[in-house]
């Protein structure tokens, strides 16, 4: 469970930075209020080995994958599960809003820099998107561990919201600073119906002494 931790002093919530962060996450796309989920067929590759099942997607702690191997299937719910909590419907007062607020203006490249203060997290936003989102977390009996991601490209959907293509994730120690790990993120998306629904995503990291490269692909998607 993530742990987050109070500030130490009160700060005054800044209504421009609530403004600000309320504009960005309304123009990010989600899934609509009524989405009761899909099904598709899904084939995953990991450095050109290929496993094929079925997917159905109901939710973030609603996601099914049948694959004959055990470990891609783990990774790939996980994976599949992720996109659901960053495309479900929540309110601003659900997320981010439920913070106190406050912004700076560094004249950073990616935008101003937004304080959500007591969630050890801090966000950029520039032209009404969030450009950069920084966490420092700790889960009990794990090491505290941060990272960042830059979101690099982004799409626009029918419904004028923007919809992340490609984000870089740093994976780092909040003590030492040492980088762990990097993550490139490449996603596609397919119109069905009023929604925007996963078609590739293409996954380029470390592991091991060997950079790895996975893909999910999604088929033959099916509204539920």
């Amino acid at each position: 469970m993530e742990h987050h931790t109070p500030d130490q002093t009160t700060v005054a919530d800044d209504p421009k930075a609530r403004a600000l962060l309320r504009q960005a996450f309304e123009k990010t796309a989600r899934w609509q209020s009524d989405f009761n989920g899909f099904t598709a067929d899904l084939t995953v590759n990991v450095n050109g080995k290929e496993t094929k099942g079925p997917v159905m997607v109901k939710g973030p702690r609603e996601v099914s994958v049948q694959l004959d191997d055990a470990d891609v299937q783990k990774w790939a719910q996980e994976q599949i599960g992720m996109i659901a909590v960053h495309r479900g419907p929540r309110s601003f007062e659900q997320s981010d809003g439920q913070y106190t607020l406050t912004m700076e203006e560094d004249g950073h490249p990616f935008g101003t820099r937004l304080i959500i203060h007591g969630s050890n997290s801090f966000y950029r936003i520039k032209d009404n998107r969030i450009t950069q989102i920084n966490r420092k977390m700790a889960h009990h009996g794990m090491p505290p561990f941060a990272f960042t991601i830059n979101v690099e490209e982004s799409s626009v959907t029918q419904d004028q919201k923007n919809l992340t293509t490609k984000y870089t994730v740093y994976y780092y120690s909040p003590e030492s600073g040492k980088l762990n790990n990097v993550e490139s993120f490449t996603d596609t998306h397919v119109r069905v119906g009023s929604s925007d629904l996963p078609a590739t995503r293409r996954i380029i990291s470390y592991e091991n002494g060997q950079v790895i490269v996975k893909s999910l692909t999604f088929s033959n998607h099916k509204l539920i």
